[in-house]
């Protein structure tokens, strides 16, 4: 009996410690982002870019990059051709030597193919150091809609 409750509580011992165990480091760097983000601040939607803004800053001649992180696939099937795009796959963005390729002193607009890969990774690129990067909300679906054509329906 003596050893089935120092079992059982050696395994809930265990068992918590492991549930609220958490990485201490990362949580802090996304507090530092989230933190910023009040209600009052997501109401003016500071990480977003729509398709009439965008088509803006393009007629004022703003400088900025469209970064494209869509996969190699899906960039042969509907490109970027506009003259500052960055094409890096979300799944190698965060390698160093991409990391390098983005600019810290322009406004860096993250495209995907629906808006939901460039959320994560702007909330991401944001936790590492580019508070200039925004997402496009509406992906790749949306830049085609305001341009007058239509990706949808397109399996990738």
């Amino acid at each position: 009996m003596k050893q089935y409750v120092v079992f059982c509580l050696s395994f809930l011992f265990l068992f918590t410690s492991v549930s609220y165990g958490f990485d201490g480091e990362t949580a802090s760097k996304f507090d530092s982002v989230f933190s910023q983000l009040t209600p009052e601040m997501i109401a003016k939607k500071p990480c977003e870019i729509n398709a009439k803004q965008l088509f803006e800053m393009i007629r004022a001649n703003e400088d900025f990059v469209i970064l494209d992180i869509r996969t190699p696939q899906e960039m042969q099937i509907v490109g970027i051709t506009y003259k500052n795009t960055l094409k890096i796959p979300m799944h190698e963005l965060f390698k160093e030597e991409n990391l390098k390729k983005l600019p810290t002193d322009k406004k860096i607009v993250v495209v995907c193919h629906t808006g939901t890969r460039a959320s994560a990774t702007v909330m991401a690129l944001r936790a590492v150091g580019f508070n200039n990067a925004y997402m496009f909300k509406g992906g790749i679906i949306e830049l085609a809609a305001e341009a007058g054509r239509s990706v949808v329906g397109i399996l990738w």
